[in-house]
């Protein structure tokens, strides 16, 4: 009796080599955008560094005032909170570089000190604002209809009140300190960028390339987050750079009137309400503690600015 054996084949099917291709067509595709956005980024910065000197200063001044703050600890030549007794109200001396205040506490390292508070608050409130409001805004772009109407409605009645008196409310409803003002400036801002990333996401979702996701079967998750996201990313971070020196302003503003960063901690704000009664014969008292404020809320402004003239592609230079 004859048998006949048939050789094995190691060749895969034709279904299967359909997906082996698929497979590293696709991880090429993603390691090719991955490289083409690693190497727009890097041309866009030599870009932005060339023809934006006055936003390149800006970044530098913010930068130093970053590092200050984070190493105020070793920068501070006194204890912050410290109170020389026999040098009140002095001048700005080789001891005492910005001069003493009416409790003889340094106001040069209390001012590097404030930066942290400035920073933190303005920090936090712009990252729980630009994540929940860009959220929100792409949300209700996309969809559209009642959640549209709902979440827009909502963003009008916030935005109709003053933002300080707003932020007033909130702190008066629940007390004072640094997490209360960063609840209440999240919540003031919040609307501001749901209506910049709504105005964008409409403009997005009329164009051809969502029209040809959804032609491919992509979901609302994935149109709203894989090609939604990315291209509201640049009005993003303009709003968030502008709104970063608003939320310093407000965060001295409710310092000033006692509704902050509670003493003997210092704060920018706070060290301009305790100079009131001292501005007649202890100018630095006010001066030093105003011109921090006012540097690093120029700074934020300027890069915002200079953001904004980087990414607007109608911009006639």
């Amino acid at each position: 009796m004859t048998q006949t054996f048939e050789p094995a084949s190691d060749a895969a099917e034709p279904d299967e080599v359909v997906e082996l291709v698929a497979s590293a067509d696709s991880a090429t595709a993603e390691l090719s955008d991955g490289l083409g956005r690693r190497a727009r980024f890097r041309v866009s910065l030599r870009e932005f560094m060339r023809n934006e000197k006055l936003g390149v200063a800006s970044a530098i001044v913010i930068l130093v005032i970053v590092f200050a703050a984070l190493f105020a600890d070793v920068v501070a030549p006194k204890d912050p909170i410290f109170q020389h007794r026999s040098n009140f109200l002095e001048g700005p001396s080789g001891e005492f570089l910005l001069g003493t205040d009416d409790l003889g506490r340094d106001i040069f390292s209390r001012i590097l000190f404030g930066a942290r508070v400035s920073l933190l608050v303005g920090g936090v409130t712009i990252l729980v604002s630009t994540v929940l409001g860009t959220a929100l805004g792409i949300v209700s772009g996309y969809l559209g209809k009642w959640v549209d109407l709902i979440t827009q409605r909502i963003v009008d009645a916030v935005m109709s009140i003053p933002v300080l008196i707003l932020a007033l409310f909130i702190v008066a409803l629940f007390g004072t300190g640094v997490n209360i003002v960063i609840l209440a400036l999240s919540i003031v801002y919040i609307p501001r960028f749901a209506r910049i990333a709504r105005g964008e996401m409409l403009r997005v979702r009329e164009s051809d390339y969502v029209d040809a996701a959804q032609a491919l079967g992509s979901g609302a998750m994935r149109v709203m987050w894989r090609h939604g996201l990315p291209n509201i990313t640049a009005p993003i971070i303009i709003m968030a750079s502008l709104t970063f020196g608003q939320a310093i302003i407000a965060e001295a503003a409710l310092s000033f009137l006692g509704l902050g960063t509670p003493p003997p901690d210092p704060s920018w704000g706070r060290m301009l309400a305790e100079s009131q009664a001292w501005m007649q014969i202890a100018w630095w008292m006010v001066v030093f503690p105003g011109v921090a404020i006012a540097l690093a809320v120029l700074a934020f402004n300027l890069l915002g600015d200079a953001l904004r003239d980087h990414f607007d592609p109608k911009l006639v230079r």
